[in-house]
C-alpha cells in the first residue's frame, strides 16, 4: 500500500511509518516545508490546496496533523491554534479526496479522548456521546470535517499514549524518578491509555479491515485510575509515588488545561475494536509499562 500520512513527524506518525515499512509497505509523508525525497509531498494546510492529483496513487490516507495540547498553558492564541491546525488539515485532505478521480480506498482521521469530556466512573463506548469542554468541542469539529470525506473513514479517538520517547509522559516520569510524582488531583480519575507500538498497530489494522467504519476508541483493554498508572510507574521504576498534586496547584500552574487534559474522567472500552479481531500486544498496564521503561 502508499498510505499518505499527515503529522508524520510527531510520535505516532513517526512509529506509524517504521511499521508501514517494516510490513513492505510505502508510507508517503506531508511536510511543511519543499520535499526532499520521493516519499515526501509539501503542503501548507490552510492557504493552499493540495492537488487532487496526489491522491490518485494513494490506497490509504492517514491524518495525525494538529499541534500538541502538551504545550501549556493554553492562552487564547494557542487554543485558536489547536483548533486551526486540526481542521485546516482535515479540510484540506477531504477535498483533495472528494476532488480526485481516484479516491483512498479509506481515511483514518485522528481525534482525541477529549471528545466524551470529564464522565466520571460511566464506561465510555463510541455510542456515549459528546461531552462538555473545549476539547470534546474539538474533537467533535474535528470528525465532522473527516466525516465528509466521500470514502470509508474511520475515526480513530487517541487518549494517553504509552511511548519510550515518553510523549505525555515526559513531564511525569522525570518526577518520579526524582521520587517527588505521585497522583494527581484526587487520582480517582480513569486514564485510558495505549502503548505506542499498539497506537500504531491498531490504525494499519484498521486501514486493512474493510468493515471498519466511524468511530473507534484506541485504548488498551484493561481501564486504571491515574493513582494505579503512576504507582505501577513508580514500582517499574523502583521509585515512591506518594506525594500527591492537589488540583488547585495543577489549575493555578497550567489552568483550563489542567482539567481538560489530566484531573478529567475518561473510562474508555476497547471492546469495539478488539470485535475487529485486534490483538494488543500490550494488553495490561503492566506490560505497557514494561515496554515503556525498559
Amino acid at each position: 500500500m502508499r498510505v499518505l500520512i499527515s503529522g508524520a513527524g510527531g510520535l505516532i506518525g513517526t512509529e506509524l511509518i517504521r511499521q508501514l515499512k517494516d510490513l513492505g509497505h510505502e508510507p508517503i509523508a506531508l511536510v511543511r516545508r519543499k520535499a526532499t525525497s520521493e516519499n515526501e509531498i509539501s503542503w501548507n494546510p490552510g492557504s493552499e490546496p493540495l492537488d487532487p492529483a496526489v491522491m490518485e496513487s494513494i490506497d490509504a490516507v492517514v491524518n495525525l496533523g494538529g499541534a500538541t495540547t502538551g504545550r501549556i498553558p493554553w492562552t487564547k492564541s494557542y487554543m485558536k491554534t489547536l483548533i486551526n491546525s486540526r481542521l485546516d488539515t482535515t479540510k484540506t485532505l477531504v477535498d483533495a479526496i472528494n476532488a480526485s478521480k481516484n479516491q483512498p480506498q479509506v481515511l483514518i482521521s485522528g481525534s482525541a479522548s477529549g471528545i466524551y469530556g470529564d464522565r466520571g466512573d460511566e464506561v465510555l463506548t463510541e455510542e456515549s456521546g459528546k461531552g462538555e469542554g473545549f476539547l470534546s468541542d474539538l474533537a467533535f469539529d474535528w470528525e465532522t470535517a473527516a466525516a465528509k470525506a466521500n470514502t470509508r473513514v474511520v475515526l480513530v479517538r487517541t487518549t494517553l499514549v504509552m511511548s519510550k520517547k515518553l510523549g505525555a509522559l515526559g513531564r511525569l516520569i522525570p518526577l518520579i524518578k526524582l521520587g517527588i510524582g505521585g497522583p494527581l488531583g484526587s487520582g480517582k480519575q480513569w486514564w485510558a491509555w495505549i502503548s505506542l507500538e499498539d497506537e500504531a498497530r491498531a490504525i494499519i489494522h484498521l486501514i486493512n479491515n474493510q468493515q471498519a467504519e466511524g468511530a473507534y476508541n484506541l485504548t488498551a483493554p484493561e481501564p486504571a485510575t491515574c493513582k494505579q498508572l503512576i504507582s505501577v510507574l513508580g514500582k517499574a521504576l523502583h521509585r515512591p509515588t506518594f506525594f500527591r498534586v492537589p488540583a488547585w496547584v495543577m489549575r493555578l500552574l497550567i489552568g483550563v488545561a489542567a482539567d481538560e487534559l489530566l484531573l478529567c474522567s475518561q473510562k474508555m472500552t476497547a471492546d469495539k475494536l478488539l470485535a475487529t479481531g485486534f490483538e494488543f500486544s500490550h494488553p495490561t498496564l503492566e506490560k505497557s509499562v514494561d515496554y515503556v521503561v525498559s
